[in-house]
Formats: structure tokens, sequence, C-alpha cells
């Protein structure tokens, strides 16, 4: 099936109120930890705005004890600003306190609430129905379950506390610009819409750059991701050139997208010290006429002129907060988009399974397509008796494996039944339903670990004992004590001591310890040596023995040998019927078998 990029990430989140909305009740369990966090945030900014109105209180006194010391009517009041200095420095460090209070809590929040996302994500991987995985690369889950994690566990340990000490300066600012006085505070506020406007429309701007940052950062792990999994791959076909071109291309849109992105948000710092500087020299011009007139104290005017300086301050920090909102909003929406995905149907109903499963399998009137609009396999029934052997034979690609993903659900009909001894399938659980399963497949999946664990892998719980019968079965115990750790042997992905003919004996040992009901065989034994092959046909029908068999049939004997064949091509069963009478039919079976079965018979 073709893999599509799903959804266009161009634009900013799709639902910024709804997104945040989700996002504030997954903070549920942390709100009196973020109120904390917020009223040690106030409390921090309060004291440190207080502090130049104090610190222009210690101006004063100098300045007024430096001019009567000049008249020779007094002295400077050293007493009393060391005094006032002290007052500040206590001031200053409990803010800093209330600071580092409200860092560490809210670091704790937003860990936590990534640690639950991530826990979820993974919970919601094993739900997904397998068409999820045919509609998005595996970059792209990895970039949800990742990145996009990170993105919004560290823009929400910004934007939090942010936004609460922008506010609280910005209020706090005025008041203190007030009480000292209204007209300048006037002249310094006509300054602000200009700053404004030019910075939000930088953010509006600079925001659909930042999505599609992300999105392209899905693309580029995308690529590596496949071209380091499937490295000799591209070595053996001389790919790296294509391959190099393509991580260019993923590469340069990354790059044009995140440079755009960074160099539009960091022309907000330059325009807003621009706007801002024109209005402090206009507030610089207005106090020096104030002190001259006598108006103001010079220690006053000293806090203002900071106080202007600082007042832009959250104003830049509330474009960057709105910047980084709507990061954080992108990324939630994503990774909320995927655990809102819509899972296999729920289980709450499901029965238990029979004791004495006999494995009589009857399809009626299935019609199944990968996607609603493309049905592939219309209107098959076929009824097959317990221990029966069920070839399916087609072309390559023409969806064999089709018939196993709907038998073991992995894919649910468009419409139609499939029973396992007159039960309805879809009446039992998934885990249940795949229990009864034993699956030998072409690939022969091992993980890493020793051959013991491997095998085991089939029934957990089952003793060394049974796991050493098993490979009796499978007739290869003796291959296994030919290695230097027999059982305890490891494997991984370079045992070179183990070849492909070996590995597939070992899943065929798995599925004698799980004792399944209905076999799902894989064939394809091209790789493989002959006296490895001459073994693995007798471990396969060995296993086969009183068990209902699907063999994806690529040998003439196990043809010949079926209760029944289904035919297929392009995904659709195209024939039904034992050998001899599909070769009668001279239709497509026949077309089939003598080109591609006749020299193996000779």
């Amino acid at each position: 099936m073709p893999k599509h990029h799903h959804g266009n990430h161009g634009e900013k989140a799709k639902n910024f109120k709804g997104t945040m909305k989700l996002l504030f009740h997954y903070l549920k369990p942390f709100y009196l930890s973020i109120f904390c966090v917020l009223l040690f945030a106030m409390a921090s900014t309060v004291f440190s705005i207080l502090g130049p109105k104090i610190l222009g209180q210690a101006t004063t006194t100098l300045a007024e004890g430096f001019i009567a010391k000049v008249q020779g009517a007094g002295q400077i009041d050293f007493a009393k600003i060391a005094q006032i200095l002290l007052f500040l420095f206590m001031m200053y460090l409990i803010s800093a306190f209330f600071s580092y209070l409200q860092s560490y809590i809210m670091a704790t929040v937003s860990q936590k609430v990534s640690y639950n996302l991530r826990k979820e994500s993974s919970l919601k991987i094993n739900h997904l129905p397998l068409r999820y995985f045919d509609r998005y690369t595996h970059g792209e889950i990895l970039s949800r379950v990742t990145n996009d994690i990170d993105t919004l566990s560290s823009s929400l340990n910004q934007s939090l506390t942010q936004i609460v000490t922008a506010a609280t300066t910005l209020i706090g600012i005025l008041i203190m610009m007030l009480s000292i006085s209204w007209q300048m505070t006037l002249l310094a506020l006509a300054i602000l819409p200009i700053s404004a406007i030019s910075v939000f429309s930088i953010v509006k701007k600079s925001q659909q750059h930042f999505i599609r940052q992300q999105k392209y950062l899905g693309n580029v792990n995308g690529h590596i991701e496949e071209m380091y999994a499937g490295h000799t791959i591209v070595k053996a076909f001389n790919g790296e050139e294509r391959s190099i071109e393509e991580f260019k291309k993923h590469n340069e849109n990354l790059y044009r997208s995140a440079w755009i992105a960074q160099f539009l948000s960091g022309l907000m710092q330059p325009i807003t010290v621009f706007i801002g500087n024109l209005g402090y020299v206009g507030v610089c011009i207005l106090g020096g006429y104030y002190a001259i007139s006598g108006q103001l104290s010079i220690g006053d005017i000293q806090a203002f002129i900071q106080y202007v300086r600082n007042f832009t301050q959250p104003i830049n920090q509330t474009a960057q907060i709105a910047n980084v909102l709507q990061q954080t909003a992108a990324a939630a929406e994503r990774v909320f988009e995927f655990l809102n995905e819509p899972e296999e149907s729920s289980e709450e109903n499901a029965i238990a399974l029979p004791q004495d499963i006999q494995g009589i399998v009857t399809f009626e009137n299935v019609h199944f397509g990968y996607q609603s609009d493309k049905i592939i396999i219309h209107d098959f029934s076929m009824y097959i008796k317990a221990g029966q052997k069920v070839a399916i034979v087609g072309p390559t690609g023409a969806g064999k494996t089709t018939i196993v993903k709907l038998l073991m659900r992995f894919y649910d009909l468009n419409s139609g039944h499939i029973y396992i001894d007159g039960h309805d399938i879809t009446t039992w659980k998934r885990h249940d339903l795949r229990n009864l399963f034993g699956m030998v497949l072409q690939d022969a999946w091992l993980f890493n670990g020793n051959i013991m664990e491997n095998i085991r892998f089939g029934k957990l719980d089952a003793t060394d004992e049974e796991v050493i019968h098993a490979c009796d079965m499978a007739y290869v115990d003796h291959f296994i004590r030919t290695l230097d750790h027999g059982y305890q042997t490891e494997i991984n992905e370079e045992s070179n001591s183990i070849s492909q003919g070996q590995k597939q004996l070992l899943t065929i040992a798995r599925a004698f310890l799980s004792d399944p009901k209905i076999l799902v065989l894989d064939e394809a034994t091209s790789s493989v040596d002959t006296r490895t092959e001459v073994l693995i046909q007798k471990g396969m029908e060995n296993l086969m023995k009183g068990r209902t068999s699907f063999i994806i049939a690529h040998r003439l004997s196990t043809i010949r040998d079926a209760d029944c064949i289904i035919v297929m091509n392009q995904g659709d069963i195209v024939e039904v019927g034992t050998h001899e009478d599909l070769l009668q039919k001279h239709g497509f079976y026949y077309q089939l078998y003598n080109s591609q079965f006749e020299p193996e018979e000779a």
C-alpha cells in the first residue's frame, strides 16, 4: 500500500482554542503546583519591580546631601544610603528565591506531563489498527512521540511562568510609573501601540514557518530512520547517491523553513528596542524639564527612566510567549491528533474462547478493501474442515497475506463474517483469537536475546523441557547443541553463526511451543541450503499434523497436497478449488501453474 503523508501541517494549530482546552485538561492533576508556581512568579516579580523606586531614594538622598555639602549646609547621609541599599539587597534576594522555587516546581510539572503523554503514546501505539501504520511513515510517528512531546514540555515550561511574569511586570511597572508622574507615563505609553503592532505582525508571519519546520523535521527523521534501518540495502544497490540527494532535498526544506522562522522571531528584538529608544528619548527630555523646575526629585526621574527601560521587556516577552504558545499548540495538536486516532474496535462485550477449538474455518460473504472505496475481495465464501490444508497461491504482490491478516483480525471486514468452529471471530478478544494461531513467516523474526528466550516467546510460561521438546519436534535441537553456548547462545543483528534457514527452524520451534490450533505458514525458502530446506519441510509437515493450515505456497508438492487452493491476483481471489479442478478450468491458475511450476517438476 502506498504510504502517503496525511494532513496538512502548513498552517498553525488548526484549532488553537480546542487544543489549549485539551492541554489544560492534561494539566488538571497539577493545578495546585501550577497555582504555587504562579504565586511565586508574581511574588518574585513584585519584589524586583520595587527595586528601582528604592534605588531612586538612595540617589535622591545622595544628590540632596551633595547639594547641601556644596552649599555648606550639611553632609551626605551615608548611613541612610547604606540602610536603603541593604534593604534593596534583601528585596532582590527574596525575589531570586521565589524565582528559583517557581522554576523548580514548573520543571517537575512539565516533565511529568511529558512522561504521561509518552506513556499514553506508548499504550496508544499498541491499540492502533494496522491501517494507521499503512498511512504514516515510521519517522512521522516517531516525530510525534519524541520531537512534538519535547517541544510541548519545554515550551510549557517557559510559557506558563512567562505569562504571569509578563503580566505582573506590566501592571506593576505601570502603577510605579503613575505614582511618579502621570504626564511622563502618558508619553511613554504613546510609543506602545507602534511597538505592539509591529511585533504581532512578525509573530503571525513566523508562526506558519515554525509549523512547517516541525513537519520537515518529521520528514528528515523519517528519511534518516529508513536509510539507517535499510543501510545494507542502500549500499548494495548503490543507493547512496539517491539517498543523499533525497536527504539534501528534505534538509533544504527544513533549512529554509527553520531559517525564515528563526530570522523572523529574531527580528522582534531589534524592532522593539528601536521603537523603545524613541520613547526613551522623549521621557529623558520631559524628565529633565521637571527636574529643573523642581517638580520631581532626581531619584524619581532615575527610577522612572529605569521603569521605561524595563517596560518594553514584558511586551517583547508577550510577543515571544505568543510565539511559544503557538508552537506549544501546534505540537500539542499533533500529539493529541495521534492520541485521538481511532483505535481498534472495543472488546468490552467479548466472550471467552471455548475450551476445545477444533479449527473449522468458515468465510461467509467476505468483502474487504484496505481503503473503503477500493474493495479487493468481493463476496468470498468458503468452508474449511478442521485439519485441512489450504494453499494460497498467486504472483508476487497478489495480496496473499490479506487472507491471513483478516483471519487474525489485523484488519476488520467491510462486510461478511469469518467463523472459527461456528463462532464469529469478532465476538472474541483479539488477544485470545491470535493465541489460536501459530505463524512461521518468510522473514524469520527474532529479537535480541538468547535462543531459549526467542523460542519461549511462543509461550511465555513454558518450562525449559517444553522448549527443548518443541525444538526436537522442529528438527533444530541437534543444531542448537552444536553451538558453543547451546540454548544460551545470544542472537543479535550480527549473528553470523546462524543462517537464514536455521532462523526459520527456530520460528517453527516457537510455533510448536505455542501449540496453535490454526497455522499460518509462508514457505518461501529460496535463500536456504538443501539440507536445511529438507529439515524445514519435515518440521513444517510435523507442525501441520492435525492442525488447520493456511500455507502461502511456493512449492509444487505443497500445492498438490492441499485440500483446497485459493488463487489470488491483484488483491482479489480469482479462483478456488483443488489442484485437479483448477487445472481443468484452464483459467488463471492453469497459466500460473504452467509458467511458474513446470521447471521445478522437471
